[in-house]
């Protein structure tokens, strides 16, 4: 899961934003390891019994919709014949990240009309991030169908494509917007819940690997066994050796 590829993040945002140079790393690992990136519609058929997969599979994602991919990520992508799909805030299309740090006046470009109907052209697949990227589990009923169906038509009108996948703002659902997911035509959801996406995955909450911008290239291969950083891989080792330590009495703060 990534969001923005930048070669200036900004530090309050450092987390989301990765350099083209790290990405461009991650992406030349990815095809040195045999990984085949698929589309999300690929891994639905197959999870529902139709279709194959490559031995390693794997969806790349974007959320927000980030001007600076197109410029930054996309280039990368198509060298190596890789697909992604960008996760669009339809309301916002072609203007600025009004959610991102409003009180500090930090907004950024996000992917117009155009650039988004070339992604389509040139194989890759856009999504709906709703409308206004809101918690949709703290909306009302009706508002939270405004979000999803009104995102859905928009695109769909705007690129000339159906538009089947969502992925939560904030990571933020409940079985209710996953049940009004479902009821306004989504085949699938992606969530923010950290984890490798396996076969018995809810389609509806579907777990994802997020990719920052403090990553070193070995964080990115860990994650991408372990869902894990090296460093939360150690902490948790850590952890585990105080805890079994703490239990057997073998240690104990005075």
């Amino acid at each position: 899961m990534y969001h923005q590829v930048t070669p200036r993040p900004i530090p309050a945002f450092r987390k989301y934003a990765v350099t083209p140079n790290a990405f461009a790393a991650q992406m030349n690992w990815l095809a040195w390891a045999g990984y085949v990136p698929i589309r999300l519609d690929a891994l639905l058929d197959y999870r529902q019994g139709r279709g194959t997969l490559p031995s390693r599979p794997i969806v790349i994602t974007f959320d927000d919709g980030f001007q600076d991919c197109i410029g930054h990520a996309v280039p990368i992508l198509q060298a190596h014949g890789f697909t992604a799909i960008f996760f669009l805030v339809a309301g916002f299309v072609g203007k600025t990240s009004r959610w991102i740090l409003p009180d500090r006046g930090i907004e950024f470009p996000l992917i117009d009309w155009p650039a988004a109907r070339r992604l389509v052209a040139t194989g890759f697949q856009c999504g709906s991030h709703t409308m206004n990227h809101p918690h949709l589990a703290d909306l009302s009923t009706p508002t939270c169908r405004y979000e999803l169906l009104e995102s859905r038509h928009i695109l769909e009108d705007n690129l000339g494509c159906e538009v089947r996948h969502l992925a939560y703002p904030h990571g933020s659902f409940s079985k209710k917007v996953q049940a009004l997911a479902a009821e306004m035509g989504y085949r699938s959801a992606c969530s923010v819940r950290i984890g490798l996406s396996m076969p018995d995955d809810d389609l509806l909450a579907l777990h994802r690997i997020p990719v920052t911008g403090r990553d070193s290239l070995l964080d990115f291969i860990c994650r991408l066994r372990t869902a894990r950083s090296v460093g939360e891989i150690l902490l948790g080792r850590a952890q585990s050796a105080w805890q079994r330590l703490r239990e057997a009495g073998a240690y104990t703060i005075p």
